[in-house]
């Protein structure tokens, strides 16, 4: 979030609730402060979202910029600290590189050196990973919010959430698969 912060304007973020089920909000504190901007954790059903979203315009029109919990029956804002325990157990922070936005430091995590038997990159040889954007795709403007799917030349045609060009429509969480299945379409100009 705060590399997103770095690269554009967001007016207000909902935090996704399953993240915020085992995490809580509490990292998501300073960012508020730094930022100035209304966080909100939330659940996925519509009723959360548009509370959600309800719960951010509220702070935007008194101003406030603080972390706000519409999801209280799944997030703490402790979280789950059996589940923190076990994610520092078993896992490491590291750098990671992100498809469409490039390695952001300590955004990933890696299996701690007691679980490193079960490394596929180190079982079977993988090696350094990367996968490169299709050159029509921006997928990295449009997860920084500077841009639309709509601004894409490949969305609906190229990238498909059947056939996806980048991160965004891999997942029915991703912006455009979400633009895609809501019967958004891009306006040709003649």
């Amino acid at each position: 979030m705060a590399a997103i912060m770095e690269s554009a304007s967001v007016d207000a973020f909902l935090a996704a609730g399953h993240v915020c089920a085992v995490m809580g909000w509490t990292e998501y504190e300073p960012l508020a402060a730094r930022y100035r901007v209304p966080i909100v954790a939330t659940g996925f059903e519509p009723l959360d979202l548009l509370e959600g979203i309800l719960m951010a315009v509220r702070q935007l029109e008194e101003g406030r910029s603080v972390v706000e919990n519409q999801y209280a029956r799944a997030v703490r804002r402790t979280g789950n600290t059996f589940a923190q325990d076990a994610v520092r157990r078993v896992f490491r922070v590291s750098d990671q590189t992100w498809r469409g936005i490039g390695e952001i430091p300590a955004s990933g995590l890696v299996l701690a050196p007691e679980f490193a038997r079960h490394d596929a990159t180190l079982r079977f040889g993988v090696g350094d990973v990367s996968a490169a954007e299709h050159p029509e795709c921006i997928a990295g403007e449009i997860l920084r919010g500077t841009r639309t799917p709509l601004d894409c030349a490949a969305y609906g045609t190229l990238c498909t959430p059947r056939r996806p060009l980048g991160a965004p429509m891999v997942s029915a969480e991703g912006t455009c698969a979400a633009f895609h299945n809501a019967g958004r379409i891009r306006q040709e100009t003649p």
